[in-house]
């Protein structure tokens, strides 16, 4: 069999003995998607599925293709829903979470699935403040974990799974930070996808710490054959994703490929509490982060979040 092949086929076998909740943020496209489409196929639709995002028009499409739920197990009813929120504020990703909190019976969480993305060369500043890509990347994960913690952590409590994933490119090395200017008022708006990765490593590393009964997943999707180019504010990169990204599309991986390999890894790989950082086939990486034995920098950006 190929790799996919093989991959499929563990897939196949996951089994829970009871109702797993999952909530995928940025799941109604892209890669988000392609784990929550997966997660769904595997789990026979035998699963309490939230997709959270901006499009329930894509939502809705999603979903009705899920499998329709045939069991039952323990308190939680499977179901599939969609939550509208622009996770671009941080107020409507607070709003969101009291919402979906509302959703869940038993106030569990088993599945915290985080793939919201933003391509754009320019510095695009909310009303809040943030830049978008930054809010996308790493501040609206690092508010859901904590918004949704005392759910994930009543989960493993109950003897179940507590996972929380989260898709970059933390395979990447990058420039080193500055302490001082940790909201990157004046760092180049094009080193935001790579500081916003080195930030998603520290903050998976202080959430272990703060929380060693719990698995934190920071994974790697590799290049993923999706729309975020072609939806980008930015001209050049819209320009690119037709032309330049276009003719690289056949050596892309799909997104319901790399569903594949991601589920793999979130309730493979990642078997056991602990920090995990994973590839594109969804396996484990060797070797630390750069910035895994800074503890300066840890601890000064989670004061700063």
């Amino acid at each position: 069999m190929s790799p996919i092949e093989v991959i499929r086929a563990s897939n196949a076998a996951i089994s829970f003995p009871y109702t797993p909740v999952a909530v995928f943020v940025g799941g109604t496209s892209g890669i988000g998607r392609g784990i929550a489409e997966a997660f769904a196929r595997h789990t026979k639709g035998n699963a309490h599925i939230i997709l959270v995002g901006r499009n329930r028009a894509a939502a809705e499409s999603i979903i009705s293709g899920f499998p329709r739920p045939s069991i039952s197990n323990g308190a939680v009813a499977p179901k599939h829903e969609f939550l509208s929120c622009d996770a671009t504020l941080m107020r409507n990703v607070d709003q969101a979470s009291k919402q979906l909190l509302a959703l869940t019976p038993g106030g569990k969480i088993n599945f915290l699935v985080m793939c919201p993305g933003f391509s754009s060369l320019a510095w695009d500043e909310t009303e809040e403040g943030i830049d978008k890509k930054m809010a996308l990347h790493y501040y609206t994960r690092w508010k859901f974990i904590q918004d949704f913690m005392p759910a994930l952590v009543k989960a493993k409590e109950d003897g179940e799974d507590a996972k929380i994933f989260s898709t970059l490119t933390t395979k990447r090395t990058g420039p080193k930070i500055d302490l001082s200017d940790l909201g990157m008022k004046k760092t180049k708006p094009a080193n935001t996808s790579i500081i916003t990765t080195i930030y998603n490593d520290l903050m998976m590393d202080e959430l272990t710490l703060r929380h060693p009964s719990l698995t934190f997943v920071h994974a790697y999707p590799g290049w993923v054959s999706t729309n975020i180019g072609s939806a980008s504010p930015t001209p050049i990169i819209r320009v690119a994703s037709k032309s330049v990204l276009g003719l690289l599309k056949p050596w892309m991986t799909s997104k319901e490929d790399v569903g594949e390999y991601l589920l793999h890894g979130l309730v493979h790989t990642a078997f056991q509490p602990g920090s995990w950082r994973l590839n594109e086939f969804g396996e484990q990486m060797v070797g630390k982060h750069q910035y895994a034995e800074d503890v300066e920098a840890r601890r000064t950006l989670w004061e700063h979040t």
